[in-house]
């Protein structure tokens, strides 16, 4: 299948703006838990939906104090907090627009974005931030006010703009149409300098009320639960700032925490308790391997391998009956599963708080086993695609049928095409205005309204789209053997000892792979064979590690020819890491910027 089409839910909106709903929402129900904030205790704390009004309304008073005006862009420097939300709302009361700066940005990157979208105004989080600012702020004339959020900023603009009367902002309120730019979003320059995406408000509303409309039955874990959800992805990224906006325009309860690491994440899930979460796969990732672990600590590695064996076949009978290819799970299959859901599976959920059933999956492809496996524990996650160029999802699995180890179906009122080249092609009212000043690059990408996404695909019969690659990223050895490597790198990343995988070889004889490790796995895996701890210089030589490693290579060879396969790894003694610019906020591979830093281990893997 060349092409497929879902039919919109709505059409466009043609009135008003982002920031509508705050006020809507607080008028029709002010009692209503809108969102939780953490105290100075890092206690939850429950803000309603008229409290929440009230802040935006405060804020967007002192923004207009403080001079910025219709149309004025202003960056925010910040890692996911509340703040964040109560800025891009309060900017988009008085019709400004916000410019994302990625938290662990350079000195010269700040500078681009900033230069180059002409920013008035910046808020950051705290004073390395403003460091990072002041360090430029010489080279930006534009840039009026800096206000930081750990030195009380908030507080500063209310006070400020006490003075303002109500109707002054809803005057600038009423102005914003739905074609008024709301953010311009700067691509994460996995490939060169990141690009400016224009995004409006009604690319917003039409792609949250799209994934609202078609998802809110799987926001809660029951009916009649109170829908709830976690943000954990950076407001930077897209993914992030579409299930901001989705669930401020849904009313589901939105928390904020700052940090997308398991070991910082994994108690607040559990205080916060989630009805669904978004997330991407490396969370689910990290779930499944700590539970496995736990099990391993306890003696109990054996049941709990038979468990997942038991969810994914119970998953993939479900599947099958969906499409109408099996008759779903036997009674033997059943009973199985039964026996392992106290266990096991109820211990997976209560590690993501208890009450998740569902959550979706983005940002770069997830392991279809793993899919099946948390199906089988009783969390379906519905994994999607999009870019920042399409307003984040442009596919994702229906809650009905859900198809594991694809991205699903055009969400409603999309298109997706498959080019002659095999290039994933989209059009729907959520793909961006164009890049910003650029209109070079925006031709590139944009024809008469279709969106070129520069990613490689295939839909089958029933219209599920399967992302092969990038056309950027296929590795072409000097035999002329022409290699995608996300695959590879998908399956040798599955062992639970392999934190991240970048296949190499272009121009090369062979095909060829840098490896780090997951260190906390790797510290369990010597604890269980009473090894002591490893410093990472000797880690990357043990014997019996590079064995399990192996392994994993030998697994992924599996899926491609010879000539495809990995002939040679190393073994890297350090993670790549987005402080270090080899990882974008969604924790996506720089693969250029990794080839760089280690220009001397690609090349010993030739010698």
């Amino acid at each position: 299948m060349r092409e497929f089409t879902v039919p919109p839910l709505a059409a466009a909106p043609q009135v008003g703006g982002l920031a509508d709903a705050v006020f809507d929402h607080a008028l029709d129900d002010p009692d209503r838990v809108a969102l939780g904030r953490k105290d100075s205790a890092g206690q939850w704390q429950e803000v309603t939906s008229g409290q929440f009004r009230d802040e935006v309304l405060a804020l967007a008073k002192g923004l207009l104090a403080h001079g910025v005006r219709f149309g004025d862009r202003v960056a925010l420097m910040c890692r996911t907090r509340y703040e964040w939300t109560l800025f891009d709302f309060a900017l988009w009361t008085v019709g400004a627009q916000s410019v994302p700066l990625y938290p662990t940005s350079s000195a010269e990157q700040v500078f681009w974005m900033l230069h180059d979208s002409e920013v008035s105004a910046c808020m950051v989080e705290h004073e390395d931030h403003a460091m990072t600012i002041g360090s430029v702020i010489d080279r930006l004339p534009l840039m009026k006010r800096l206000w930081q959020l750990d030195a009380g900023a908030v507080e500063q603009l209310v006070a400020a703009g006490a003075h303002i009367d109500d109707e002054v902002v809803h005057r600038h309120r009423r102005a914003v149409t739905p074609d008024s730019v709301a953010t311009i979003i700067y691509t994460s320059g996995t490939t060169g300098r990141p690009k400016g995406c224009v995004i409006t408000h009604s690319n917003f509303m039409f792609e949250t009320d799209t994934m609202v409309g078609r998802w809110e039955p799987v926001f809660r874990s029951k009916p009649g639960d109170e829908p709830s959800t976690l943000l954990f992805l950076p407001l930077s990224h897209v993914f992030g700032r579409m299930v901001e906006v989705a669930a401020i325009r849904g009313r589901v309860k939105i928390g904020h925490q700052p940090v997308l690491q398991a070991s910082a994440l994994l108690p607040d899930l559990a205080a916060f308790r989630p009805t669904f979460i978004l997330a991407v796969p490396y969370i689910f990732e990290k779930v499944f391997n700590a539970a496995r672990r736990k099990a391993e600590l306890a003696g109990k590695l054996g049941p709990f391998d038979k468990a997942a064996e038991v969810a994914v076949k119970y998953a993939e009978a479900l599947e099958h009956r969906a499409f109408g290819l099996g008759p779903g799970p036997s009674a033997g299959l059943r009973v199985q599963h039964q026996l392992f859901e106290k266990l096991v599976y109820a211990k997976v959920r209560e590690a993501m708080g208890g009450r998740v059933r569902h959550a979706m999956s983005g940002g770069s492809g997830m392991d279809r086993r793993l899919g099946l496996f948390f199906e089988g524990a009783g969390v379906t996650i519905y994994e999607g695609y999009g870019l920042t160029e399409s307003t984040a999802a442009a596919t994702a699995n229906p809650p009905e049928r859900t198809r594991y180890g694809t991205v699903g179906l055009p969400i409603p009122g999309t298109t997706v095409h498959i080019a002659e080249d095999g290039e994933v092609w989209l059009h729907g009212a959520h793909v961006f205005q164009g890049y910003l000043g650029d209109p070079k690059a925006t031709d590139a990408v944009l024809h008469d309204g279709w969106l070129a996404t520069g990613d490689l695909g295939a839909l089958d019969e029933d219209g599920y789209l399967t992302i092969t690659g990038r056309k950027k990223e296929i590795l072409v050895t000097s035999g002329g053997k022409s290699v995608s490597p996300a695959g590879l790198e998908e399956r040798v990343r599955a062992h639970p000892l392999v934190a991240q995988c970048i296949v190499v070889g272009n121009d090369r004889p062979y095909i060829a792979a840098l490896v780090t490790l997951d260190q906390e796995s790797v510290d369990h895996w010597l604890a269980i064979q009473g090894r002591p701890a490893l410093p990472p210089a000797e880690m990357v030589r043990d014997p019996d590690l590079e064995m399990e490693v192996r392994r994993a290579v030998v697994a992924a060879n599996t899926l491609v020819s010879k000539a495809e396969s990995i002939r040679t790894f190393r073994i890297l003694a350090h993670p790549f890491s987005e402080e270090h610019g080899l990882l974008t906020p969604s924790l996506k591979l720089k693969r250029k910027a990794i080839e760089n830093a280690y220009a001397v281990e690609v090349e010993a893997l030739y010698q």
